[in-house]
């Protein structure tokens, strides 16, 4: 990049850690008791809710990998955004509401509640905190490149900036702060890709017909499975995307912020609005980086050079720093929610035996942090896009029959969801471990590594049947009493004094 796209750039991102920490600020003066830290005082209204869930689901790989790998692999890629957010259509019908009732904070808390069962819950954590790494990793790798393509600065500023900002924040204020920082987060992302749009398409591809023209006129082959396995590849993929959304722990640990299932509902349906609109955009993106660049470049830097490429001079660099800041915002505000449930987890579990739930919290999330700046810089070459598919993945492979099961079928036991969750977590998991570290392998075993889902979810649901089915006398005493609590509208619920999960916060 020239000079000026650098200074400009360097302006934009400071000009966002900067909004972020005000924001943060803001929040810390009204995040007083232990409720606020952890689940803001379950006072967050379905339109801020469903602003700072979108604010912190659009990330790194949304901001700049879907469009790069549209741009650069063709439109089979185009799953990505469609299964990130029909995932969420998902979560509406079976998941949100339900999950809202059981009164559990993170899906741990659920593993207790519903099961009864410690071990369950301890499983949970372990899984809960390797999804968390597995997503946020990227997300610091994402900032590293960016800052490094725009300024020529090293890799570890931009990812150290980012788990600076976002230690203070969460820290500073936990949820009550990052609920107001996400949802202004959303707006900003959105506004930094439809600026730079709108001043492309005027003034040099004649409007939206020029555009189209140019993306029907460039070459659309695609290379997704050269191998051959393209039917498997794309399976697993929406397999990935459309289940691995419920399980992911800064998607649950948001709704409990919500006041019951209703809101949790309404919450939903406007996310997908919102995912909808923004995901509008990154295809036009990528039809126009196949126009312009060609395909060229590295996937998760594409959408950056796009401006400079089609406009140059000062315009392009003022429209890439735009770009720039969009995408600073997506790294804050996605590795805000995983430090967050982090911190929510591993302060319960771990260090809240031992210390005040506030300060527990707090040093949490310092390790965290700490924890996936380390496993940052020692990481592979994995795109963005990619290495957030494979979170899904363990997600999709782990959670989602979890939480599927244990909502709607009574006859799951403890030693039968544990099982599952071993099995499923354990196949994509080591998959997931096989891709950082660089590991192939040839034909269709290579295609299992880099898209494991299609094999590991149905394992984990056959796993967590089958056991359950022959440890039937484990079934959990008061299985009865929380499935009508999970389904029975809080407007007519009758507590009478049952199972609680340990970190209802009510």
């Amino acid at each position: 990049m020239r000079d000026l796209a650098g200074t400009l750039s360097v302006i934009a991102i400071a000009a966002v850690a900067l909004l972020t920490l005000a924001v943060g600020v803001f929040g810390l003066r009204i995040s007083r008791t232990t409720s606020d830290f952890y689940v803001a005082s379950r006072t967050v209204g379905p339109t801020v809710n469903a602003a700072a869930i979108s604010g912190e689901y659009l990330s790194a790989a949304s901001f700049l990998g879907v469009a790069g790998l549209i741009a650069a692999r063709g439109p089979d890629m185009l799953w990505y955004p469609v299964g990130w957010t029909a995932g969420y259509l998902v979560l509406l019908l079976f998941v949100a509401a339900p999950l809202r009732r059981s009164r559990a904070y993170t899906v741990p808390d659920f593993a207790e509640f519903r099961l009864e069962s410690s071990a369950a819950r301890s499983t949970s954590s372990v899984l809960v905190v390797l999804i968390a790494v597995f997503y946020l990793v990227p997300q610091l790798r994402g900032a590293g490149l960016t800052v490094q393509i725009l300024t020529g600065a090293p890799s570890w500023v931009g990812a150290g900036i980012v788990g600076v900002v976002v230690l203070v924040n969460v820290a500073a204020g936990g949820m009550r702060s990052i609920t107001l920082v996400q949802a202004v987060q959303y707006w900003i992302k959105l506004v930094a890709l439809v600026l730079p749009l709108a001043v492309i398409l005027v003034l040099r591809s004649g409007g939206v017909h020029g555009a189209i023209h140019r993306i029907h006129a460039a070459d659309w082959g695609s290379d997704w499975a050269p191998g051959g396995h393209s039917l498997y590849l794309t399976y697993s993929l929406i397999a990935a995307t459309f289940l691995g959304t419920m399980g992911l722990p800064h998607v649950v640990v948001r709704y409990y912020t919500n006041n019951d299932g209703r809101t949790a509902r309404r919450t939903t349906v406007v996310v997908i609005a919102l995912l909808s609109a923004f995901y509008v955009l990154p295809p036009v993106y990528a039809g126009l980086a196949r126009g312009y660049l060609h395909g060229s470049g590295n996937t998760d830097t594409i959408i950056l050079g796009l401006p400079s490429a089609v406009l140059g001079g000062q315009l392009g660099d003022v429209l890439t720093a735009v770009l720039a800041a969009g995408a600073f915002a997506a790294f804050l505000s996605t590795s805000s929610g995983l430090v967050v449930s982090v911190a929510g987890v591993v302060g319960q579990d771990v260090l809240g035996r031992r210390i005040d739930a506030v300060p527990a919290f707090r040093m949490a999330a310092m390790l965290a942090t700490v924890g996936a700046l380390v496993l940052t810089a020692a990481s592979s070459g994995l795109s963005v896009a990619h290495a957030v598919e494979l979170a899904f993945a363990v997600s999709a492979s782990t959670f989602c029959p979890l939480l599927l099961l244990g909502i709607w079928w009574r006859g799951l036991t403890g030693p039968g969801a544990i099982a599952g969750l071993v099995a499923g977590g354990g196949l994509s998991v080591a998959a997931v471990v096989a891709a950082s570290v660089g590991a192939t392998a040839t034909g269709f075993l290579g295609d299992v590594l880099a898209q494991p889902a299609l094999c590991t979810v149905p394992v984990a649901f056959v796993v967590m049947v089958g056991v359950s089915l022959a440890t039937a006398r484990h079934r959990p005493e008061h299985v009865a009493r929380t499935l009508v609590r999970l389904h029975t509208p809080e407007a007519i619920q009758v507590d009478r004094g049952g199972f609680r999960a340990r970190g209802s916060m009510e």
